[in-house]
């Protein structure tokens, strides 16, 4: 389900979406559910899908803080700045962590190709979210973790937990022990702040 656009980057793997409304005409309207904190995410690409997570979001209200003086009405004003975006909306913040090819070949890290401008994001339902997150011999990996880290700033601890929730629901007892094993690890560092973020 498409759920937002491309609009803008910070980064190479930092990236900002407009989430879909009624600006949109003849798009389905996403559920607040479907572009929450921690959602998995695709970007459609050639031959592979660029894979992130939420991690931010901000609200746009143009009409906030325009209670000055006007020199005209608002119909009037409007055809003076056509290229000012007048709607109020959501913008969310998308953290790149990989990619997944049409073959189901996973990638962890920083992917090579570029997103563009107006590109769709989808929300990645459970079962491609399990195979992002299993390796070839069916073992769960988490190879963005660095990444996560480096690029999330004060969100990268509150991420990295609601993932390992998220994953722990469909992983073998072993790997949950593993999962459990990293979350106490980030609780501490949360704690005592021996993350330096």
């Amino acid at each position: 389900m498409k759920i937002a656009k491309i609009v803008s980057s910070n980064s190479h793997i930092d990236y900002i979406a407009r989430v879909i409304d009624s600006v949109d005409a003849g798009e389905e309207l996403p559920h607040a559910s479907d572009y929450c904190f921690a959602q998995f995410v695709a970007i459609s690409g050639e031959g592979e899908d660029v894979i992130g997570v939420t991690y931010d979001s901000r609200l746009v209200n143009p009409d906030y803080g325009s209670f000055g003086p006007r020199s005209g009405p608002r119909a009037e004003l409007g055809r003076h700045n056509a290229d000012y975006v007048q709607e109020p909306g959501i913008l969310i913040g998308i953290l790149l962590l990989g990619t997944l090819d049409h073959s189901g070949k996973t990638f962890h890290g920083v992917p090579r190709k570029i997103v563009r401008v107006d590109q769709a994001v989808t929300k990645l339902d459970a079962e491609r979210v399990t195979q992002f997150h299993t390796d070839g011999s069916g073992h769960l990996h988490l190879h963005y973790y660095p990444q996560v880290v480096s690029n999330a700033r004060q969100f990268a601890l509150p991420l990295l937990d609601a993932i390992i929730d998220q994953l722990s629901y469909a992983c073998t007892d072993s790997e949950g022990q593993r999962l459990r094993v990293l979350k106490q690890s980030l609780m501490w560092q949360g704690t005592f702040g021996g993350m330096k973020l």
